[in-house]
């Protein structure tokens, strides 16, 4: 047999060559860790959909922060489940709401912990809708725009880092800009799921977050799984509008999405690793089908090689940990 003069796997025999040839890297410091909040004290519920995850008093949540602090991570992102619900979601846009309280506490603790609030009013309106229902049954976009800024402003004021909209009104980004402009806050950025599809791979969240829709679902403002040019026009607007960061969700159905998105701005662009990916490994792992750790680490790793900078997944905790024993935390 003829000599051959390309041999790519001469590059692959030793650690040391893949290591120095590695194209992609991952560490903790990608990771966002989303954490599910709730009222009382000393209170851990876990979410049968997502083993591995709970819901969490604000005591609890605080020492959740500790931890992702000491491992690394780039941040955490806050989502608020309060005990009242109504049609306006006052608990949202309350000073003393339970989002509210949770950023307090957690930046008294652990100040250098990087805190991201998700900012939507599904989870506290008692139809489970991201805005004001009016006339009935439909979303009055125009409306809840002026309670997003209301909110944005209340966290602020309790000390968040970059708060983040993710209910794919038309318009949130500059209204949001707009309110925490108006009153001083010129300094949190806004991190907007601009790419936000009507997913199946929401399920478990909807769980996690008790804001399953009571009526309808969401595909009047999220956007159809089909669309690809429609993304890129929902990126542009928020560019247009003053994002400071950008997020495509779901991740791992869309990394198409994620590399387009990236090779049409230069600002960070974020992944959302959602609840039913999650879910699915840890079944899969669960039935003895999937090896857990090199699993969930492909996974991440594909997220940062189409190119995005940070990555929200509930495996943060256990992917740091992971990464550090490895020597990449």
């Amino acid at each position: 047999m003829a000599s051959l003069t390309h041999r790519p796997r001469r590059l692959r025999r030793h650690p040391a060559s893949r290591d120095m040839m590695r194209e992609t890297f991952l560490s903790p410091a990608h990771l966002i860790y989303p954490m599910f909040v709730v009222e009382d004290e000393a209170r851990r519920i876990p979410v049968a959909s997502m083993p591995g995850v709970d819901q969490v008093s604000i005591d609890e949540a605080v020492k959740d922060a500790k931890r992702a602090y000491e491992l690394g991570l780039g941040g955490v992102i806050l989502f608020g489940i309060p005990d009242h619900k109504d049609p306006a979601g006052h608990d949202a846009y309350d000073p003393n709401g339970v989002v509210q309280r949770a950023i307090r506490a957690i930046k008294a603790e652990v100040p250098e912990l990087y805190l991201i609030a998700d900012l939507c009013l599904c989870e506290f309106t008692d139809h489970g809708h991201c805005g004001i229902v009016h006339p009935v049954d439909t979303v009055d976009n125009d409306a809840t725009l002026k309670l997003l800024g209301r909110i944005a402003v209340t966290y602020a004021q309790a000390g968040i880092d970059m708060v983040a909209p993710s209910g794919m009104m038309d318009g949130m980004v500059e209204a949001i800009r707009h309110a925490l402009d108006s009153a001083e806050h010129e300094s949190i950025p806004i991190m907007a799921y601009s790419v936000k599809y009507a997913s199946a791979f929401y399920g478990p969240f909807r769980d996690a977050a008790d804001n399953a829709p009571s009526f309808g679902d969401r595909r009047a403002y999220q956007m159809d799984p089909a669309n690809r040019q429609e993304a890129l026009r929902e990126l542009e607007l928020d560019l247009e509008q003053g994002a400071d960061v950008v997020m495509v969700k779901p991740g791992l159905p869309y990394l198409d999405i994620i590399r387009d998105v990236r090779e049409r701005t230069h600002l960070p662009v974020a992944a959302y690793n959602v609840s039913g990916e999650y879910a699915m490994i840890k079944a899969a792992v669960h039935n003895g089908w999937l090896e857990e750790e090199r699993t969930v680490l492909e996974m991440l790793t594909s997220f940062r090689r189409a190119g995005a900078n940070m990555i929200l997944t509930y495996h943060a905790l256990d992917a740091a940990q992971w990464l550090r024993a490895a020597g990449n935390g």
